[in-house]
């Protein structure tokens, strides 16, 4: 069980330390889109939903999940994070949803920005389900991640071509 670092030698849950680990300037990227019929996605491209601003919520939403990700995931470190940008951009079915997430530190921001992505397009969703309870959330994935010992590493090209 050696390999599994959320393990113990007896194989219990723990919480890893990171204490020794040097800081390190990190960042995450994550990605993820929810389709939606064309009538709800002009009502929110218009600013005509009924709950308001669709994407003003869900940008706030998104940077309040990031914050508090390590009250939501077992195991998973409470961060002070540095920064959190939360972005939009219409596709011919619905919306993208990307997350940017830094900090300097111990331990990566992947699980923030992906958090922050999800809580995005669930906000999307609830502002938006009385125009359209069928959308649908999907996608969501990282995208790229910067810093710590493994360095960088972007998802492949082929496999965001096949998401």
């Amino acid at each position: 069980m050696s390999g599994l670092t959320h393990l113990d030698s007896q194989g219990h849950a723990r919480m890893v330390d990171v204490g020794g680990k040097a800081e390190t300037a990190r960042v995450a990227i994550a990605r993820g889109r929810i389709r939606m019929t064309p009538a709800t996605l002009a009502a929110i491209r218009e600013g005509d939903a009924p709950k308001g601003d669709v994407l003003a919520a869900a940008r706030i939403g998104g940077i309040m999940a990031a914050k508090k990700t390590g009250e939501l995931i077992p195991l998973c470190h409470p961060l002070a994070l540095d920064a959190v940008a939360v972005e939009f951009a219409f596709v011919p079915d619905g919306v993208e949803v990307t997350a940017t997430a830094s900090l300097t530190g111990r331990t990566g921001v992947e699980m923030e920005a992906l958090t922050a992505v999800s809580i995005a397009l669930l906000t999307i969703y609830d502002m938006a389900k009385a125009l359209d309870k069928g959308m649908v959330i999907e996608q969501v994935r990282l995208i790229e991640k910067r810093g710590g010992k493994s360095g960088t590493w972007r998802a492949d090209e082929e496999r965001q071509d096949q998401a």
